[in-house]
């Protein structure tokens, strides 16, 4: 067999008119030294075919494509007769990666980032990207500060022409920041200024934030934020000259300088308004937070240009512009500003897109908005639609756009995207007391049946004392215009008989239909309609209140509850509101018809107050009375009761009011509950950084007590308490803990500190 080899090196960089074989025309190709790759898959790459015309030019032109696909570490082309055998040495294909010794992270995050370098299991092995794969695991270490990691990698043959590749990594410890430096700042404290910055040296606090750790990217936020506060404080001029960070020869320590130059206060001399103004000029005015005589503020100057957008906004002109130009005076330290006001042209809504809904329905959603379609742009109605929706409690995020329509001045669409959530519940309550042992809970909810926004719950209670049974079904768009309709229907058992409280038993079985009218954006009223009969069975040993009742209106009671309510909305968020007022009015009255003639009203005042970014203050406070009318008198199970995870925390629930005493084996006392409830609670409530849509602390002052008919309402009656909260929607659903101390507890009292709910979503 006759052969010629044909070198790479020949054809590729001589031009030579001498052929190193005569042309011919390929008969057959012929692939050797392939153990992976498919033959079909080189023949891909060739330039040429059996039947075409082989030449010098051409076997140069095959080499080279082998060459570019980066499967060959060596490409040969051999001539046997008429036939051209394509020789090909395969590089190792990357069959596994291990890496020992790495525990900062998770391997999948690692795999994925070493995937971007073209290292991963499945490629081909190129050495020239191991060194980029090594430098890649040193970054992402760097991002943690572990700047002392040291990365061994070795590559090891295996069969069938693979290899694997191991990351031998040696973390050490991540460095932590111990010193800021502030130079040229003196007009301030340096605590006050190292305040601004979320980076800090170690803290009792950082082993979780981080925050004791260099990153570049906080220490940009954090300069901005210096560069606030100065601005904010009349310092106008006040630029950041540099910085430098170092670390330490043990690289354990960080070091960073930052200089900066301060600058002169300057005061605001004058505030003028020019431009097209679209509305008048003494209402734009009024929206001025900045006044002549102010220290200037970045912060108050900001905040009017964004009022006046937003007040052109309402109107339907929604890319206005405003823009404030100032006036400096150096010498004197004045600054003058002519604030520019461009509306634009007025636009009308073309479409309200929405995206992100998979399960709930458009109609759903589309009831909530109040920007119509067609109608001029109102940057009110469009930020309340957000806002409804968030309310909603189905969606985890609602993001609004409104971009222009292309090819016009004067349209623009609301493009909505929500972020489903899952909307049932699962909740599971746990509890021990020294009389019923264990406490269990639960109920069903699904807040979004269907994906069509109506409620559907069961409830379920369990104790030694007690059940209960409720099954619930609300329609919130009963009608179109809002009304919502729903009815509930339950029953209750309790039996006290077995522990030392007021022994009796009763079976409650009911239910009702009831309907919501909104008569404004935040604002409605409720009106319901029940039925409930409740048989009472008294013992030797329970108190005489009790039997009276049962002599006086016998042990089987009919009665006919009208509720009537009013509530006022105004929260900001479904679940962790940091602004608004909630307010709730409402009566049950038992009208004439059934045996029972009663009414239960009561009054609810919620408000939380911005402190600042990350902290708000709740305010709560509720008043309940009760009492009999006509010739029937209040029925002892429909007191009010106090304490609990719902009112005083770190006393056990209904376990407040005036002690009675009772005959049994070992003597003891009961609580009755009482005609009149007062209710307080104060809380500062804040986010767990980086977890702030999830995890919300609290620290609480609790106050409250129930006060029996005839008893003097005295203040000084009142329970305390105090303690710390946290409520988490965690991936298996929503958890909450309190942890309260009572602070001025009384003899007969039942305290119980720790109290928590847990429940899972589907």
């Amino acid at each position: 067999m006759n052969k010629s080899l044909l070198s790479v090196l020949i054809a590729s960089f001589f031009a030579a008119p001498a052929l190193a074989f005569e042309p011919f025309a390929v008969k057959d190709i012929r692939v050797e030294g392939i153990q992976r790759t498919e033959a079909g898959t080189v023949f891909s790459y060739l330039p040429l075919k059996v039947g075409d015309m082989l030449t010098d030019e051409k076997a140069a032109q095959s080499i080279k494509s082998l060459f570019a696909t980066g499967f060959f570490k060596d490409v040969r082309i051999e001539i046997d007769k008429d036939v051209m055998v394509v020789v090909v040495q395969e590089r190792p294909a990357i069959a596994k990666l291990d890496f020992v010794g790495m525990k900062e992270f998770e391997k999948d995050v690692i795999l994925k980032a070493l995937k971007e370098t073209g290292i991963a299991e499945g490629r081909i092995f190129d050495r020239s990207q191991l060194e980029k794969a090594e430098q890649e695991l040193k970054r992402q270490y760097l991002t943690r500060g572990k700047y002392g990691v040291n990365i061994t990698t070795t590559v090891t043959p295996l069969e069938r022409n693979r290899v694997g590749i191991n990351f031998n990594v040696e973390e050490g410890v991540a460095a932590k920041i111990k010193q800021i430096n502030l130079v040229g700042a003196k007009s301030f404290k340096e605590k006050d200024l190292l305040a601004q910055f979320e980076l800090t040296t170690p803290g009792w606090l950082t082993w979780y934030t981080k925050n004791d750790q260099y990153s570049r990217q906080k220490l940009s936020a954090d300069l901005e934020k210096l560069k606030s506060f100065y601005m904010n404080q009349g310092y106008l001029e006040f630029n950041v000259e540099s910085t430098q960070v170092s670390i330490s020869p043990d690289k354990q320590d960080v070091y960073i300088t930052v200089n900066v130059t301060e600058g002169e206060r300057y005061q605001v001399t004058s505030v003028k308004l020019a431009g097209d103004f679209a509305i008048s000029e003494d209402e734009l005015k009024k929206l001025m937070q900045v006044k002549p005589g102010d220290v200037f503020s970045r912060a108050r100057l900001n905040d009017s240009t964004k009022a006046i957008s937003e007040r052109l906004g309402k109107e339907g002109y929604a890319f206005a512009n405003v823009n404030a130009a100032p006036e400096i005076d150096k010498e004197k330290r004045k600054v003058a500003f002519t604030i520019f006001v461009d509306p634009g042209k007025r636009v009308y809504v073309r479409r309200i897109n929405l995206t992100g809904n998979t399960k709930t329905r458009d109609e759903v959603i589309r009831r909530e908005i109040r920007q119509m379609e067609g109608g001029w742009y109102d940057a009110d109605r469009v930020a309340t639609s957000k806002q409804r929706l968030d309310k909603l409690g189905y969606f985890s995020d609602v993001s609004i756009e409104t971009p222009a329509v292309q090819g016009t001045a004067d349209q623009l669409d609301v493009n909505m995207k929500v972020t489903e959530k899952p909307t049932g519940n699962l909740m599971l309550g746990l509890g021990t007391s020294s009389t019923d042992k264990v406490i269990l809970s639960g109920s069903i909810a699904q807040n979004n049946f269907l994906g069509s926004g109506n409620n559907v719950a069961i409830q379920v209670n369990s104790a030694k004392s007690y059940r209960t049974y409720v099954f619930s079904y609300t329609n919130p768009y009963f009608t179109p215009d809002g009304v919502s309709q729903g009815f509930d229907v339950y029953h209750r058992t309790v039996n006290t008989r077995s522990t030392q409280i007021a022994s009796y038993s009763s079976a409650s079985t009911g239910g009702g239909i009831r309907f919501g009218f909104p008569i404004g954006e935040k604002e409605s009223l409720g009106v319901g309609l029940g039925i409930d009969t409740t048989t009472i069975t008294t013992y030797d040993n329970s108190p005489q209140y009790y039997k009276d009742f049962v002599r006086n209106f016998g042990d089987t009671n009919l009665a006919i509850p009208l509720t009537l309510s009013w509530a006022s909305d105004g929260k900001d968020s479904f679940f962790f509101p940091t602004k608004g007022t909630f307010q709730k009015a409402a009566i049950e009255l038992a009208v004439p018809g059934g045996d029972l003639t009663y009414y239960r009203a009561s009054y609810q005042l919620q408000k939380f107050f911005p402190l600042n970014s990350k902290i708000t203050l709740m305010l709560n406070g509720e008043v309940g009375y009760a009492d009999g009318y006509g010739s029937s008198g209040l029925p002892f199970y429909k007191n009010y009761y106090a304490g609990g995870v719902t009112s005083v925390r770190g006393y056990k629930a209904s376990s407040l009011g005036t002690p009675g005493t009772v005959s049994i084996e070992n003597g003891g006392t009961y609580r009755m509950g009482g005609n009149r409830r007062v209710v307080g609670n104060a809380e500062l409530l804040w986010a767990v950084p980086g977890m702030e849509k999830n995890l919300r602390m609290g620290w609480f002052f609790d106050a409250g007590q129930v006060y029996a008919k005839g008893d003097n309402l005295s203040l000084g009656e009142l329970r305390y308490s105090t303690g710390v909260s946290a409520a988490w929607i965690s991936p298996i659903g929503p958890l909450k803990f309190s942890f309260g101390l009572p602070l001025n507890k009384q003899d007969a009292d039942k305290t119980e500190s720790f109290q928590f709910q847990l429940g899972t979503t589907f």
